[in-house]
């Protein structure tokens, strides 16, 4: 495996909780940062391949027809857009 540099620039808060974090799994922070950043890597790829099969050949044309389906209708309880101030 080959491994590469990287400069990386953490807020101080951030740092100290990875190295406090790193200590209890008995792990050094590179270790440790190396293995979080694979964790999401991992868990971003796993999100992008489901949601492309999941989408299949759909189009944005499919889901405006889905969209025209539904007509005006005010949103139920809890669904609704944040108020804008501006």
């Amino acid at each position: 495996m080959s491994k590469a540099t990287y400069p990386l620039k953490l807020p101080l808060s951030i740092k100290e909780a990875a190295a406090r974090l790193a200590k209890a799994d008995g792990v050094s922070l590179n270790q440790w940062i190396a293995s979080a950043v694979a964790q999401k890597v991992g868990a971003m790829e796993t999100a992008a391949d489901f949601l492309r099969r999941r989408a299949g050949d759909a189009s944005g044309e499919d889901f405006s027809k889905v969209l025209d389906r539904v007509g005006v209708k005010p949103p139920q309880p809890g669904d609704e857009l944040p108020f804008d101030k501006h």
